[in-house]
């Protein structure tokens, strides 16, 4: 096991936590608390939009659900009549240029995963800049929009915001409560207290603190081809090669279980690079990966790779509760 395998695994209790870090955790949590402080008192000035602006983040590092729930909020807006922009990092993205207007003929290399997968499910306009304030300005100089969504960014305190979604994985949770590197948070857990929505992934129901999402798998869509399939399409206990790239690949493997195919696992990194190599798997089994990951795969692809969609589906709670924030925000 790799030093960053045994530091995740110490992060969710898998292993007790490195506490020679701690030093190094309290100088990052107090440099994060500093830079947030100098935004709020002014010191340091934040780029207010002319549209709303809702950050869809997190406090802990890895995945959460932040992108299935952006695409959940597109079609939402859209439902309302609203024109939605989509502004992100861009996270591995290395185009000519920043800041750069995601285009679903493009390469997952040029642009980042995750912008890529929600320009091709949606065609929203994307702008991707590390400076997503730069990255907004670029998509209200280009585009008419009524509302804009910041695919992460929570600790972007440079771009003004006007609604704050927390997405939190409910079977890891905060983890050991520390923040980097001797815990996964990104800021002191209390941070909580200061936003507006927080939202477990995977929960069954509605907690005192915060709304209940889960992903519901809806079809097996062929990576080359596109061809769509019903889940029964393998039938029970067909072997299969699971791929997921992602931030919790286990949550992924879960999902493939409950179909009870047998799941051959193969977890990456997160946002992990691809190549024809990569998954050259000796047998023939079928190959089912994440959304996310067949974007990286779609030029070298085998007629047997599939991904897997789902849809976002959370509580009736929070869709009355954004619903009202929405009205708010734009009438």
């Amino acid at each position: 096991m790799s030093f960053s395998d045994c530091l995740v695994a110490s992060w969710y209790g898998q292993r007790k936590p490195f506490y020679w870090l701690s030093p190094f955790s309290k100088l990052y949590a107090k440099q994060v608390l500093k830079r947030r402080e100098d935004y709020l008192s002014g010191k340091k000035e934040a780029y207010r939009a002319p549209v709303p602006i809702i950050v869809v983040g997190n406090i802990t590092v890895g995945g959460t659900g932040k992108t299935p729930m952006i695409l959940w909020l597109i079609d939402y807006c859209r439902s309302k009549g609203l024109t939605v922009g989509v502004v992100s990092r861009g996270y591995g993205a290395k185009p000519s240029k920043f800041p750069w207007r995601v285009k679903e003929n493009q390469s997952a290399s040029e642009t980042g995963d995750e912008p890529l997968l929600i320009v091709k499910r949606t065609q929203v306009p994307l702008v991707i800049d590390p400076n997503r304030t730069n990255a907004v300005k670029h998509l209200l100089a280009t585009e008419k929009i009524d509302i804009i969504l910041c695919d992460d960014g929570l600790q972007h305190y440079k771009l003004a915001r006007d609604l704050e979604l927390v997405m939190i994985d409910a079977a890891r949770g905060l983890g050991n409560g520390y923040c980097l590197p001797m815990g996964p948070l990104r800021e002191p857990a209390n941070r909580l207290k200061s936003v507006d929505a927080i939202i477990y992934n995977g929960a069954e129901q509605d907690t005192a603190d915060g709304y209940a999402m889960h992903l519901q798998p809806t079809q097996l869509i062929n990576v080359l081809t596109g061809e769509q399939q019903s889940l029964d399409y393998f039938k029970a206990a067909q072997s299969v090669h699971a791929v997921a790239g992602i931030g919790n690949p286990q949550r992924f493997f879960k999902t493939l279980q409950q179909f009870d195919w047998k799941v051959f696992e193969h977890p990456f990194n997160d946002h992990a690079v691809f190549d024809k190599t990569t998954l050259n798997f000796t047998d023939q089994y079928p190959v089912v990966m994440t959304e996310k990951d067949a974007v990286k795969c779609k030029d070298f692809a085998q007629p047997h790779w599939w991904y897997l969609k789902v849809t976002t589906e959370p509580s009736m709670a929070f869709v009355k509760w954004f619903d009202q924030k929405i009205t708010e925000l734009v009438g």
